[in-house]
């Protein structure tokens, strides 16, 4: 079975009442961090917790160290996930606003961390769930503990230096998740540099959703990740997008189109260019 799967409204709310359910609210802004926080406080899904991507999904920021989202602290998110309720059998559900760009980040997460049977995105997130007529509410869950025991895939990741060593290696597909107007350097609203990293494709995450914001068929992504990849196997792949977060994306739409799970370059760009010894790109 693959490791993404996706849960539609509909089923969602036939298993609000499952003892085994876990269901995370992982709305964020970027431009407005307290968004998710105050949002989940307006209205969320019966049940849900909040998992913010800063305080929970990330790891301290070091200036000019770090990329913009760290990986947290392998034990520290585990005790998260744990003051949750999250157990070895959990069923979880992930959902953000609506595209599954913040979703997809504690997607993977929970997969680094060996929780990768059970673990769903809610296609559509929120506006999904509104559209179908289904309730909201501001009631928190009552505390419960879990007993989930994971441990780090080191397989799953690539650093910056590794990376750098590899640049130029005829087997390494380098896709970006960003837009492509910051995938060619024209704009840059968040990073102090543009650009991207040389020999890098550009990837958006957003071509992975349709007019809806839902997903695309599996058979539509593989056609797109295929076409990307070319005659090059998908196990050469390595993800990275602004600061590790989109990039999940499309790791999940990959998986979800059934090809094999490829690493992330978890710092991303902006922990790329702390280094002005690391090469740069723009263009095409």
């Amino acid at each position: 079975m693959s490791l993404a799967q996706l849960i539609h409204p509909e089923q969602l709310a036939a298993r609000l009442q499952r003892p085994e359910l876990l269901l995370l609210d992982c709305r964020f802004a970027l431009e407005d961090p307290q968004y998710g926080q105050r949002s989940y406080e307006q209205g969320h899904l019966p049940g849900a917790r909040f998992a913010d991507l800063e305080r929970d999904l990330s790891g301290p920021v070091e200036p000019g160290v770090t990329g913009r989202h760290p990986l947290p602290d392998p034990e520290r998110l585990l005790g998260r996930l744990r003051a949750w309720g999250l157990e070895e059998n959990s069923e979880v559900v992930l959902y953000d606003d609506g595209p599954g760009a913040f979703a997809a980040r504690a997607w993977w997460l929970l997969a680094w961390l060996g929780k990768r049977e059970g673990v769903y995105l809610l296609d559509g997130g929120l506006k999904a769930w509104t559209e179908a007529g289904l309730p909201l509410t501001t009631e928190k869950p009552a505390p419960r503990r879990g007993g989930f025991q994971g441990a780090p895939d080191a397989r799953l990741v690539l650093g910056a230096n590794e990376l750098l060593e590899r640049l130029g290696e005829p087997g390494l597909i380098l896709l970006d998740a960003r837009a492509p107007a910051r995938f060619r350097g024209e704009v840059e609203p968040i990073d102090p540099v543009a650009g991207h990293i040389p020999g890098a494709q550009c990837a958006p995450f957003t071509d992975n959703l349709n007019a809806n914001g839902r997903f695309l068929p599996p058979e539509r992504l593989r056609e797109r990740f295929e076409r990307l990849l070319g005659p090059r196997p998908a196990k050469g792949a390595v993800a990275y997008c602004g600061s590790g977060v989109t990039a999940c994306h499309n790791l999940f739409a990959m998986s979800l189109a059934g090809l094999p799970l490829p690493a992330l370059y978890a710092g991303s760009w902006s922990e790329w260019i702390t280094d002005p010894a690391r090469p740069r790109a723009r263009g095409e």
